[in-house]
């Protein structure tokens, strides 16, 4: 017997006022005494238990989107505003708060532009597919006419013409084909014995092969397919038995451990380096270690950490160089602002950097000196809990932010230098952050918020951190959030949710290198692999000037490196 689907109830939001409005009109006779009073504990518990989820960090609200996922925390989205068309470019002019003629709670003005009517949809470029330039490293293979030759005649009727080839617009075909990640090759080395003295004498491989079974690239391939991509090593193992090519994961570990000891001197520059930035992300993550020993553990833990500290963390660290980001990752009992200490204790420059993290005591990076700047994002964040309690309020707030964010957009786009970016910030968006601070103020002052609740928490948040979430609006080059170090550490939460930990604390260590050196290469846009095997095939060089294979320099010192080789080479033997 089939059971008809119900369908859900339909879900609405009434205010709580309404509620016992509703409560007070049932005193007229309506409803018997004893059930009014059953229906106003009922509406004054409901209250109550609102009340107490909004004053904790873990609203309902943010328990449906764990649970169930949040499509978007876009303004829009949060505050149920109907679309009206695209964003407007991003050089458009934006009014400042005191001139877009419309206020929020209070008589603060919003900011928002979204009644522009110079917006237009803009038309998405490109067709989706990828060319033959997208694809650098595919052999070019050249392909003659099979009936026809530079300097014959036309094979037209009635042409006299001659043909002639064109070299600079080839006809392209790509052909793309599977093959496995790592690939075997068998060579089979002659032997000859003497038929007297039975010596055996076998052929020499040919030049390049080697002697080992795993050269470079087969374990740069595995520290990519696992450190870059999160596959773990048993998921590789499968894939390649299904190629007809055994590769057990006891031995993928065994050949990126002993890589990772080639890579060791680029990994330590790259700290080195990152001490020297000017602006540095920080944040961490949970990770797990399965076989962690009280006696690993506190060698591990940071001096002045307590003995009885049992967390495990994945803390990774953005450095804004003079030569472009550089990503570093640490797994252990030490919090971010401890990762942070252990690469400013390196630090040579006088200038204390710009620091950006969330909130959190735990990113401070102990005695060192920072200009320490909050992430806007995430005081944001605490508004989108609460807007289904204080829809107005949020709408203000967010509509306000949104503005900022755009403006950062704006000087993105343009590509403006620290000192114009900040006087851009200077005049639209400090106008717009001062409203905000005023309409918090008022919240408090006039006793309409609670200063207990979701929304007064949120505020409280916003008041307590604010000289760190306006540095963006004093200090040329302060970044208004901390999604650089968020992205980043995706690789480590991407590891966690399919590996599930590390198994001992040496392997988290070359996990954190691996990544380190894969990320930084892709934040410089560069191939991981090809940066991968450079290295290993160059260890002695690298290991004598590692500051000349970092990933924004490798291919000259390749190229010396090459040069240098092909004239030894060619000199006549002594």
């Amino acid at each position: 017997m089939s059971r008809r689907r119900q369908k859900p109830p339909r879900r609405i939001q009434i205010p709580i006022q309404e509620l016992n409005a509703i409560v007070e009109r049932t005193r007229d006779g309506a409803l018997p005494e004893a059930e009014q009073a059953t229906l106003k504990a009922a509406v004054d518990t409901l209250a109550r238990v609102t009340a107490e989820l909004e004053s904790t960090q873990t609203t309902l609200a943010r328990v449906q989107r764990i649970v169930f996922g949040s499509p978007s925390e876009r303004t829009a989205a949060v505050i149920g505003e109907e679309k009206t068309g695209e964003r407007p470019p991003a050089d458009a002019p934006t009014s400042p708060p005191a001139a877009a003629g419309e206020t929020g709670p209070g008589g603060a003005p919003t900011g928002t532009a979204d009644t522009d009517p110079r917006r237009e949809k803009k038309k998405r470029s490109g067709h989706g597919r990828n060319g033959a330039e997208d694809y650098p490293r595919a052999p070019r293979i050249a392909v003659a006419h099979a009936r026809l030759k530079h300097g014959d005649r036309c094979p037209e009727p009635g042409c006299e013409g001659r043909l002639y080839v064109q070299r600079r617009a080839p006809a392209l075909l790509v052909r793309v084909t599977g093959v496995a990640p790592l690939a075997a090759q068998v060579y089979e080395l002659e032997r000859l014995r003497c038929g007297l003295c039975g010596t055996v004498f076998t052929a020499e491989p040919p030049a390049g092969v080697g002697e080992a079974k795993y050269d470079e690239t087969a374990a740069a391939m595995i520290a990519l397919l696992k450190y870059g991509c999160g596959l773990p090593f048993h998921r590789i193992q499968r894939l390649e038995k299904a190629l007809a090519i055994p590769l057990p994961a006891a031995t993928q570990w065994e050949v990126v451990q002993q890589a990772a000891a080639r890579l060791t001197p680029a990994f330590a520059e790259l700290a080195e380096q990152a001490a020297e930035g000017t602006v540095l992300y920080n944040d961490d993550t949970t990770m797990r270690i399965l076989n962690f020993t009280q006696e690993a553990r506190t060698e591990a833990l940071p001096p002045g950490a307590r003995a009885d500290r049992t967390g495990v963390f994945t803390s990774g660290l953005v450095a804004e160089t003079a030569h472009g980001p550089i990503a570093l990752f640490k797994t252990g009992p030490c919090h971010a602002g401890e990762h942070l200490a252990e690469v400013l204790d390196r630090r040579e420059a006088p200038d204390p950097p710009i620091q950006m993290s969330d909130g959190l005591s735990r990113n401070k990076p102990g005695d060192h000196p920072t200009q320490a700047a909050s992430c806007l994002p995430h005081a944001r964040r605490k508004y989108v809990d609460v807007a289904n309690a204080f829809p107005d309020e949020v709408a203000f707030v967010l509509k306000t932010l949104r503005e900022v964010f755009r403006t950062d957009q704006q000087a993105r786009r343009k590509g403006l230098s620290p000192p114009d970016r900040l006087l851009l910030h200077q005049e639209e968006s400090a106008p717009r952050m001062q409203a905000l601070e005023d309409w918090m103020a008022r919240q408090f002052a006039e006793h309409t918020v609670e200063p207990h609740s979701g929304l007064g928490q949120a505020i409280s948040y916003m008041q307590n951190h604010w000289q760190k979430l306006t540095l963006f609006l004093r200090v040329p080059g302060a970044p208004i959030d901390n999604n650089i170090c968020e992205r980043i550490l995706k690789k480590a939460i991407l590891h966690r949710k399919n590996a599930l930990f590390y198994r001992t604390l040496n392997g988290a260590r070359v996990g954190d290198l691996f990544m380190s050196l894969i990320h930084t290469a892709e934040l410089h846009q560069i191939e991981p692999f090809d940066y991968l095997v450079t290295l290993q095939r160059h260890v002695a060089t690298v290991a004598l000037d590692p500051s000349a294979w970092m990933p924004w320099n490798y291919t000259e010192a390749l190229a010396r490196a090459e040069a240098a080789a092909a004239n030894e080479a060619e000199a006549p033997p002594d």
